[in-house]
């Protein structure tokens, strides 16, 4: 649910796009990405949305009074608000209801997408979720990384604990599952579908990119298959089929025992599928 109540679709893919290249901003809504990150670290104006994308607007974290002041109107989803943690979140509220009140937006209507990227944020990760406004949390490993002295490997296994650590938080206040990481890699379509599909097992449910070629990847391995919402919606139906005489559990078509967990999971899988309609 938004800030205001209303319902909004969890993204898969949050675009970035340069704020100082007008010609990518004005191509954005076109690149297939659910949502699409506008980077104001040139202080660039929010253009119009007129398409079906959400239009979020990164920030500062060391000037966000100004910058919200310069982007928050009618077609601003919400703001991510990088080096998140409790204090900066606070005061994001604050400057978010003043410029609402200023535009005469109703209270609450700007979301916050909290960035995690330090030491203290991740340590804090359950208030940050629990914070006014915030709708996702994300996890910049890259900074995170150089504040912890960590020297990541190919598969980035050093970071994986803070990922568990983002996904608990989230689960512990009611969140939505959290965004990942970009891959940098731009030119490996092999390894950006790999480790999607790793952030996917590890409880993630959508990630950023950096690149409109990683978009169709990123939507493709955060929806789940034909095979898997077959599967999931005959999980759901063969449980109620038991509930309905007097049974908690029911036998799956493999043999597998289904209880109210494994039925928990197969609907997360049915959601998933109605939100990417």
């Amino acid at each position: 649910m938004t800030a205001v109540g209303r319902p909004r679709a969890t993204a898969r893919s949050y675009l970035y796009v340069p704020g100082d290249q007008p010609d990518k901003v004005a191509r954005a809504a076109s690149r297939g990405a659910d949502a699409c990150i506008l980077d104001l670290e040139d202080a660039v104006a929010l253009p119009n949305k007129t398409t079906a994308p959400q239009w979020w607007v990164r920030i500062n974290a060391d000037t966000p009074a100004a910058d919200i002041a310069a982007v928050v109107g009618p077609h601003l989803t919400g703001v991510v608000v990088p080096k998140a943690d409790v204090d900066l979140l606070a005061e994001v509220h604050r400057l978010l209801g003043d410029a609402e009140r200023d535009s005469g937006l109703p209270a609450g209507q700007i979301a916050v997408f909290a960035l995690l990227e330090t030491a203290s944020g991740v340590l804090r990760a359950e208030a940050v979720a629990a914070a006014p406004r915030v709708e996702r949390l994300g996890l910049g490993e890259a900074d995170l990384a150089a504040e912890l002295r960590l020297q990541p490997g190919p598969d980035r296994e050093e970071l994986w604990p803070y990922r568990s650590r983002v996904v608990l938080a989230c689960a512990a206040v009611g969140l939505a599952a959290p965004v990942g990481p970009t891959e940098t890699a731009l030119r490996d379509p092999e390894r950006l579908e790999a480790t999607s599909r790793l952030l996917l097992r590890q409880g993630f449910r959508g990630r950023t990119a950096i690149h409109p070629a990683q978009v169709p990847v990123v939507n493709r391995v955060f929806s789940p298959t034909a095979a898997e919402i077959d599967a999931a919606r005959d999980v759901v139906d063969r449980l109620a089929d038991a509930e309905r005489n007097g049974s908690g559990v029911a036998v799956a078509a493999d043999g597998r025992m289904i209880d109210a967990a494994v039925a928990r999971s197969a609907r997360e899988v049915l959601d998933r599928d109605a939100a990417g309609r």
